[in-house]
């Protein structure tokens, strides 16, 4: 009998636009139906991949070292992690993966985007997530939710322009990959939110 590949979806979103409340209810709803799941994180998801996620949160570096960091850690993720899943039939979620790249590196940090572009032809030219939520904010809310929670990384720092040209970014992709992307309105209550989560995941597993 022939293994049915998974299904990998991801999460996305500006720092405080509250995605990762949403993962582990994405987790249980899936589970509840009956799917084999594995849940990661970029950067991260590996023992490598976790060590360097320390250093790009954390390290002062060029731009494009940067981005070659992000890009090394997700071609071990996607080895270690994604790939063994989806071809073991699980359903693979990610909190980021390379449109978070196009935000923060491009976006952010004004990064050409040919050459992303050509980082993720060289790491991935055959994977694009099934699905990728973003969850989308005003700047002053996910401002808000910021200062309220922890200690900030070095994204978490940044300056209003830098995430609202981030936030740009991940909706010019939005727009570029509309198939793949469901836009989520994150001012609205935990619950309605949750609530359209499951309707777009009740569809994807009616497919």
């Amino acid at each position: 009998m022939t293994q049915h590949r998974g299904k990998f979806i991801t999460f996305e979103g500006i720092d405080g636009a509250g995605k990762s409340t949403h993962i582990a209810f994405v987790g249980d709803y899936l589970k509840n139906k009956g799917i084999k799941l594995v849940s990661s994180r970029e950067p991260g998801g590996t023992p490598l991949g976790e060590k360097l996620r320390d250093l790009v949160l954390h390290e002062k570096m060029h731009l494009e070292t940067e981005a070659l960091l992000m890009f090394a850690s997700r071609r071990e993720h996607i080895a270690q992690v994604i790939e063994p899943a989806l071809h073991s039939g699980a359903w693979a979620i990610s909190d980021r993966f390379t449109d978070a790249s196009f935000a923060y590196q491009g976006g952010g940090r004004g990064m050409d985007l040919a050459k992303l572009e050509a980082l993720e032809q060289w790491v991935h030219p055959h994977l694009q997530p099934d699905l990728t939520l973003l969850f989308d904010v005003p700047l002053e809310v996910a401002r808000a939710r910021l200062d309220a929670t922890r200690s900030l990384d070095k994204f978490e720092q940044e300056k209003a322009d830098f995430f609202a040209a981030t936030r740009n970014e991940y909706l010019r992709r939005a727009t570029q990959f509309p198939a793949r992307f469901r836009v989520i309105d994150s001012t609205q209550s935990i619950p309605d939110i949750q609530l359209r989560i499951a309707g777009i995941l009740d569809e994807m597993l009616a497919l």
